[in-house]
């Protein structure tokens, strides 16, 4: 008999799998080619659902459902809230550049999402292995159909086929590794594994061999080195309204699991994977930023640029553990977060404008596509400048504060490797502001190269870019609240370790 604390803990899913159903027999008598009630019965649906989680983060409690196979705790409450709220603002800057592209002849694009974000809710509810990877397989089920939405363009088929050959793989190092895990151990559940583990029961080796292919696994879905081979022909392949689907809220999704299962699960394992999470932060700060300096067009500069930001999201996360005390776990681990969130903030605000500056038969994702953009649109120039500014780091912004918080967890380890971890990261974040500032002299300071074309876009998507680009500067100048947000739904996890 399921008790009701089990239904209640997945509400939210409930309305998404049952609104996502509804939404997709009711656009069988759309005949709007806009979708436009397909897209705002969409748009309710992620309202509502960011709302009963925001109610769920803030009531502050940590409760189990299906016997411990889902958790409901503030940190997973708000990364869903957020998670939605980041889905809704890209299907707002999507719509027009979609239905430009003619990938509006069915409501797949918003139905399809509302499924991906269903699997993004199951990831970071998960509280045992086969629960978290289901959710894992319908997300990257649903970004396969995504990418491949445009079957007439070539690229964009292409992309679809490298992403899903290349996800497969990636899908089989994360489950080889929890069943390596599962042998060794003798359960599914997060926290039997972490008890199992700390009893030292377990050979060494075995966790070893498992954690190797998970960590794989995950780094796939960050996009972090050696496994980001995917990321920069997807991202600059599929439709930009599906890159910034995949390149938005499921960045969420994967820090969850990343949380979920070295943390919370493995987290007396911490020396070994976090040596792993060094190697990768470090070759990923490297190839990412080096790699975009070459880079002419705009979406796979970005996609590098997401490749050297995952190294900085990484540096959060090892650095939790010190010689296996746990004093530094709170503040790397919330600098993590906070990290993550504000990444996604800024990758929103980036390809919004990518989207809004295209038109039919004419994508705008050149970066010579920029040229002369303050004299069209002080606007999108002035978003954009903000955009390339917080992540390059720059003060007052919240890119700025975002890096501040993993160094300050970084120095306050009081180790000499991380110290000159640090000092890298420092280094090769003025390598990156260089690619950066570039954007920024193009749309300023050169000349267009074709004629003016008049800029047109709906309100709507307008005014949420408006707001997308203001809160870049406003967390940047007040990032208190967010801090103490993230601070406040990792403490409650690590007070629960192993229980």
């Amino acid at each position: 008999m399921i008790d009701k604390l089990s239904w209640i803990a997945v509400y939210p899913e409930i309305i998404l799998l049952v609104m996502g159903c509804v939404i997709l027999l009711a656009d069988l008598w759309v005949k709007s080619p806009m979708r436009t009630l397909t897209y705002v019965l969409t748009l309710v649906t992620l309202g509502v659902v960011a709302a009963v989680e925001a109610a769920y983060a803030l009531g502050g409690q940590t409760f189990y459902g299906f016997g411990k196979m889902v958790v409901v705790d503030p940190m997973g409450s708000w990364l869903k809230c957020f998670s939605a709220i980041a889905l809704m603002v890209s299907l707002v800057y999507g719509r027009p550049y979609a239905y430009d592209r003619d990938m509006l002849r069915g409501g797949e694009f918003f139905t399809l999402s509302l499924f991906a974000l269903l699997g993004m809710f199951v990831m970071i509810s998960g509280h045992n292995f086969l629960v978290i990877y289901m959710g894992l397989e319908l997300l990257t089920l649903c970004s396969y159909a995504l990418v491949a939405l445009r079957r007439d363009n070539a690229t964009a088929t292409e992309a679809a086929m490298k992403y899903f050959v290349l996800g497969a793989m990636a899908s089989g190092f994360l489950l080889y590794g929890l069943s390596m895990l599962y042998g060794a151990t003798g359960s599914l559940d997060l926290n039997e594994v972490f008890n199992a583990i700390a009893s030292r029961q377990v050979k060494h080796q075995v966790l070893v061999f498992g954690l190797v292919f998970i960590v794989a696994g995950l780094a796939f879905k960050l996009g972090a080195v050696p496994f980001h081979m995917w990321l920069p022909d997807v991202y600059q392949g599929a439709p930009t309204a599906v890159t910034l689907l995949i390149g938005g809220a499921p960045q969420l999704a994967a820090f969850a699991i990343c949380l979920r299962l070295l943390v919370e699960g493995l987290l007396p394992l911490a020396f070994d994977w976090q040596q792993m999470l060094a190697v990768m932060a470090i070759g990923s700060l490297l190839v990412g930023n080096l790699a975009a300096i070459a880079q002419t067009n705009l979406k796979r500069m970005l996609a590098f640029s997401t490749i050297s930001q995952m190294g900085f999201l990484l540096l959060g996360m090892l650095s939790g553990v010190v010689n296996g005390n746990q004093l530094n776990a709170e503040s790397a681990y919330s600098a993590a977060m906070f990290y993550a969130i504000t990444y996604v903030l800024t990758t929103l605000a980036a390809f919004g404008v990518i989207m809004l500056l295209a038109r039919a038969g004419h994508e705008s994702e050149e970066i010579i596509d920029l040229a002369g953009l303050n004299q069209r649109s002080p606007l999108y120039a002035g978003v954009m400048a903000v955009v390339m500014f917080s992540l390059a780091g720059l003060p007052p912004l919240v890119g700025f504060y975002a890096k501040l918080s993993v160094l300050q967890a970084l120095i306050s380890s009081q180790q000499t490797s991380y110290l000159v971890l640090a000092v890298f990261a420092v280094l090769m974040s003025l390598v990156g502001a260089f690619y950066y500032l570039r954007i920024v002299k193009v749309m300023y300071f050169d000349a267009p190269l074709s004629p003016i074309h008049p800029i047109t876009a709906p309100a709507d998507a307008r005014v949420v870019l408006t707001i997308n680009g203001a809160l870049i500067l406003i967390l940047g100048i007040m990032p208190g609240g967010l801090m103490t947000l993230c601070t406040q739904s990792i403490s409650s996890i690590v007070k629960t370790l192993g229980s």
